[in-house]
This record gives C-alpha cells, sequence and structure tokens, in this order.
C-alpha cells in the first residue's frame, strides 16, 4: 500500500485525485492540504510515502513546502506543475524532489509516477523532463565540463547525458551496448562521486553542464 498526500488550493482538483487514488488498489490517500504550510505540517505529522505538490499555492507555494518537507522527513516529493511555471519545478529538482507531472497528465501516468517515486527512482518522462531542464542549462561548452570539480570518465558522461535526455536504464543499456547491471553501477558510482541521491538531481547537473546538448 502506498501512501500519499496531495497538496492543491484547487478543491475540484483534489476531488479528481481523491477519486482516482481511493478507486485504484494499492493507494492510499492520507490527507490533502490547500496551501504550502498546512501542507509541510501535515507531511510531518503523517509521513506519508509520497506528496504530490502543486507548484503554485497560497500562504507557501509548492517550493517552500517541498524544501521543508525534504528536509525533515523521508517523503518523496513529486511536483505538480504548468510549463509557464518550470522555474519554481527546476529548484525543486535541484532540491531532491524526485520529479515533477503536468496537472493534465493522465490518471494513469499520474500513478505510475506515483509508483515509480515509491521505489526510489525519478519520473524523468522524455517528453516533459528534458523540455523542462533544457530551458535552464547554459549552452554546450567549449571543453567538456567536470561536474562539481568531479572528473567523470568518458563512459559516466554518456551515461549522464542519456540520463539527462530522460532515457530509463533500459535504454541506456541498448543505447551504450551494455547490461542493465553496468549502468546501474555507473550510476551509482556517479551518485557518490557527485553527491546526489537519484537520477532527477543527475539529470539537473548534467543539463546544466550543457551534456544535454553535446552531440558525443
Amino acid at each position: 500500500m502506498i501512501s500519499v498526500f496531495l497538496a492543491d488550493d484547487d478543491p475540484g482538483f483534489r476531488a479528481a485525485y481523491r477519486k482516482l487514488f481511493s478507486r485504484t488498489d494499492g493507494f492510499r490517500l492520507l490527507g490533502e492540504a490547500a496551501d504550502g504550510h498546512e501542507a509541510a505540517r501535515l507531511v510531518a505529522a503523517l509521513r506519508p510515502a509520497v506528496a504530490l505538490l502543486d507548484v503554485q499555492m497560497p500562504g507557501a507555494d509548492g517550493l517552500t513546502a517541498a524544501r521543508e518537507i525534504l528536509a525533515g522527513t523521508a517523503t518523496r516529493v513529486i511536483m505538480l506543475t504548468t510549463f509557464d511555471l518550470d522555474e519554481y519545478v527546476h529548484q525543486a529538482l535541484a532540491l531532491g524532489a524526485a520529479g515533477f507531472l503536468l496537472k493534465n497528465a493522465a490518471p494513469a501516468e499520474v500513478l505510475h509516477a506515483v509508483r515509480t517515486v515509491h521505489v526510489g527512482h525519478a519520473t524523468l518522462a522524455p517528453e516533459v523532463t528534458t523540455r523542462l531542464v533544457g530551458q535552464f542549462a547554459p549552452r554546450p561548452r567549449a571543453r567538456r565540463h567536470e561536474f562539481a570539480r568531479v572528473v567523470l570518465s568518458g563512459r559516466e558522461l554518456e551515461v549522464a547525458r542519456l540520463v539527462a535526455r530522460g532515457h530509463s536504464n533500459q535504454e541506456i543499456a541498448a543505447a551504450l551496448f551494455l547490461s542493465p547491471e553496468t549502468v546501474r553501477t555507473y550510476l551509482s558510482r556517479m551518485f557518490a562521486k557527485l553527491d546526489v541521491r537519484d537520477r532527477t538531481q543527475l539529470a539537473v547537473l548534467a543539463t546544466e553542464a550543457g551534456l544535454l546538448y553535446e552531440s558525443r
């Protein structure tokens, strides 16, 4: 059973998600909030596995709530957004949010995202995440970028580039002629080197480095 918390100031939106989780086996909606302060307080008390936070809410926005939740709990955070608020989601990803969903996401996509985040992965949909993080990255540099002054191998950089483009482990393995286990090893090694906790933070760093725009 995956415990979920929802924060959004639109009662109709919350009602739709409430119905979705109540009608789907394996999910339990622990609580709801209409503003960021209430969301942070209730998540700290209820300790859900996953919190879905709207970016724009009264009182305190979703980014403020995400910062408090990620600093004080083990709850995984998914931001709910529209493209005209992308910069806030980018900041949330850098804070450690597990990903984001568009507010018009299909029910199946919402459920898949929550399941993915619950098992420790990130919601990195290629058609959405690549566009989002790419908007805030510098263009390619003349020299190979060293993430946070940590030198990565050529193969690690290739894996990081494909993560930034939203590819799954299976897709990366196929593209680089590696086994999925080897891809996971590369990812674990980069997480340790760069002091990031998941694929989302790695994708943000890789995109900021300009890797998303490099062809090789």
